[in-house]
């Protein structure tokens, strides 16, 4: 039961994933793509950790905090070199 619940998630968090790829391409503006690479770093981090519970492991849990890290420092960057043309001051 609770592997058919996974691979729905799999699959609803995958579909996720292709729609902010699609929103990445078709963006307007530099906002919308910047929200929605970070919309795509979140789906990611959802499907490690949906297979490392449907896998059983826990390494794929302590690869999901080191790719929240770098997600969240990389969307930080983007947007400060998107609004300011510099990163380091």
């Amino acid at each position: 039961m609770i592997d058919t619940v996974l691979y729905i998630a799999i699959g609803a968090v995958g579909l996720a994933q292709l729609l902010a790829m699609v929103r990445l391409v078709i963006g307007p503006h530099t906002g919308d793509r910047i929200l929605a690479l970070d919309t795509m770093v979140i789906n990611a981090i959802g499907l490690i950790i949906l297979l490392g519970m449907l896998w059983g492991t826990q390494i794929y849990f302590e690869s999901a905090l080191i790719f929240a890290m770098l997600g969240f420092v990389s969307t930080v960057a983007l947007a400060r070199f998107v609004l300011r043309g510099d990163i380091i001051e």
